[in-house]
This record gives structure tokens, sequence and C-alpha cells, in this order.
């Protein structure tokens, strides 16, 4: 499942995130148990020590996180005396692979960019890691919006000014705003080409009578594909005669902006129970237009792009009203947010308790980490 990815037809984005949501456990809890059944064929011996209750899913849990191959002996023996957080500080003195001698240095990796956001009570904190072309480009994005502020904050305050109102003047804007500026000019950029603010612009000409659809240039579109399309989009009114077109009306949008932010305070996540999703959600007809239906609150709801497409592909149907909405899947069976674990309907393991870790203090100095073996050579 993991292999094939078969996990993202569920629309979860990870196996752990499939595991959560159908054992009803927390993201953590699944995320250790995701990481198990990924090695478990490497470590036989911790994964017979948890099924005979000798060690604990979260012990093996740590092992399989970071341990190196060939030390399930060595961590099976560990475990058995050993709490999560000496198992986690013996795989930390674990030697790790030395790098590459300098005779042969491979490629250096590439750097990743990366975005993270934290919140407290009165500040939400960004920190954003550029590789250097990137931060130079951005470097010069923010100091011509900066140099923009101070010749505006220039022209409005010149020093001609009377006296009386130099106390009052505002001072003189900074960084912070200089990068608020950017992201507002490039959103109301952004919003002219692009009301939604979502997608990317994808030409397609559509044939009301025939049911037909084409992408601009390029080939004809199946069924599922021109719902997909249609169901969230700018619409462009085009005149024909003969197959000719001979004029055009104005750009419309399906959607407007008051619709949509209509419909992200009834329901601001995925309408499939279960998802959760908030991120890119597209506005999906009920009942669709082609057929019929109409664009107004009541025939619409939210749903994610993977669940969008898997019910214009016939994997899952969305029947009922907005406020009664019915998720079934390929066989008919409705698609609930609650969890699918059932109680067990056979006995209990005959193993005995899990006896623990002994509660003894470790002296680090005296432990013997695990020594992998060097990588071998052609």
């Amino acid at each position: 499942m993991d292999r094939d990815g078969l996990w993202g037809a569920t629309g979860a984005r990870s196996v752990a995130a499939l595991v959560a949501w159908k054992t009803g456990s927390s993201s953590t809890h699944a995320h250790t148990i995701a990481t198990v059944a990924g090695r478990l064929q490497e470590f036989p011996r911790c994964a017979q020590g948890m099924r005979e209750g000798r060690v604990s899913l979260d012990q093996v849990g740590v092992i399989a996180a970071r341990a190196g191959e060939g030390s399930d002996e060595h961590y099976a023996e560990l475990a058995r005396s050993a709490s999560v957080d000496q198992l986690r500080t013996a795989v930390k003195l674990e030697p790790r692979p030395e790098p590459q001698s300098e005779s042969d240095p491979g490629p250096d990796p590439e750097p990743q960019a990366s975005i993270t956001k934290t919140a407290d009570e009165n500040y939400t904190y960004w920190r954003i890691t550029l590789p250097h072309l990137e931060a130079a480009t951005f470097d010069a994005a923010l100091q011509s919006h900066h140099d923009a502020l101070i010749a505006q904050w220039k022209h409005d305050h010149r020093e001609n000014d009377d006296d009386h109102t130099a106390p009052n003047r505002p001072p003189l804007h900074g960084t912070p705003q200089a990068f608020m500026r950017l992201v507002e000019t490039s959103w109301d950029a952004e919003v002219n080409a692009r009301p939604h603010g979502h997608y990317t612009t994808v030409v397609v000409h559509l044939d009301v009578e025939q049911r037909a659809a084409a992408l601009h240039l390029g080939p004809l579109l199946t069924d599922a594909d021109r719902r997909y399309l249609t169901c969230d989009a700018t619409c462009e009114v085009w005149f024909e005669r003969d197959g000719q077109p001979i004029g055009a009306g104005r750009a419309t949008r399906v959607i407007n902006r008051r619709l949509r932010r209509a419909l992200e305070h009834r329901h601001p996540t995925c309408a499939v129970a279960g998802c959760g999703a908030t991120r890119g959600l597209h506005a999906h007809h009920i009942q669709h237009w082609e057929d019929g239906g109409l664009t107004e609150l009541a025939n619409l709801v939210l749903v994610c792009p993977c669940h969008h497409r898997l019910h214009h592909r016939g994997v899952i149907t969305i029947s009922g009203s907005a406020e009664h909405l019915i998720v079934t899947d390929s066989a008919g069976r409705p698609l609930s947010a609650g969890s699918l674990a059932r109680p067990p309907n056979f006995p209990p393991p005959a193993v005995p308790p899990c006896p623990g870790p002994t509660g003894e203090r470790a002296d680090w100095w005296w432990y013997q980490p695990f020594q992998p073996q060097p990588p071998q050579h052609n």
C-alpha cells in the first residue's frame, strides 16, 4: 500500500494519516505504527518480543525510526531493560556512516527551501529558509518595496512642513512593512489575474449542446475530466455560427467570491467525512450544472482536489443536500468520519503482560553502542 501509494485513493496524506483515521488513534501513535510496519522485516527479534509482550510498541517504534541495519539482536536485548527514553539515547549514540573520502567526494546535496510557522498568544512567527540564489531574489524584492515606502514617506512628509506637525509624523517604515507591501502587491496582482487565487488557469472549449470539451490547442477531454473542470471555473461566452466563432461575451465566474466565502463559512473543511482538508478546496455542484443544477448555496459543497477527482471518476458518490450530504464508496457503502476499529472477536493472545523497563539509571559510560558494518565497495 505504501509502495504503490494506494493510501492516496482514500484522500489521506500518508499511511500514518490513514491509520489514524481508520483506527481512531492519535497522529503520533499512528506514525509509530506505520514506522514499525515499514521496517518490520529488518527487526524480527524486536517484533517477536512485541508479540510475546516483552517489549512495547513505543520501544520498537524508537528502534525502527533511527536504528541502523543489522542492529536487531543488539536492540532486542537492550529493550528488555531499557525505557523508551533510554532507547532513544542509545540510538543517538550509534555511530553514523562516515562521509565519503575527499578523493571521491559525492555531489553536494541541493539546498532545501522551507517555510515554518509557529504562533503564540500575541504573535505568529514565520521562519523562511532559502538557498543563496533565491534569497538574493527575495532580498532584492524586499529592498525594492522598502525603498518605495521610504520614497512615499518622504513625499507625504516634506522637509518644509510646519514645525508643529513634526512630532506627529509617523516613523519611517521598516522591513516588516516592506514585507507586507510585497505580499499585498503580489496578492493584488494574483486577484486581478485569477480571482479564485487557487488554481492555474486551464483554457477549455466547451460545446454545451454536444456536451463535449477539449483543451485549448489540445485533445478532447473525458466526461469525468470535463465535469471536474467545469465544477468551479471561469466562463467566457463565445458566440458561434456554423461552427465558426463570431464574437465573445464577458468573462464571468461560476462561483463568485461572495458565494465561496459563504461556502467556507458553512463548511470550512472537505465535505467527505474524515478528510479534514482545509486548503485548495474546490466548489462542487451536487447536481451538476450540465444536468440543470443551480449555482447556489444549497447545491454547492467544498471538497478537496483528491475527493473531487474521485467523485467525477466514479470512485465515490456525493448526493443529497448540502445540509444532509451522503457520501458513499463505489459499492454504495456510506463513508463516515468514525473509526473503523471494532472490538476484537477472538481471545487475547496468551502472553504475559509486558514487564516494562527495570527502572535502573543508565550509566552510558559503560554502554557499548551498536557498531554498524562499514559499507562494502566493489
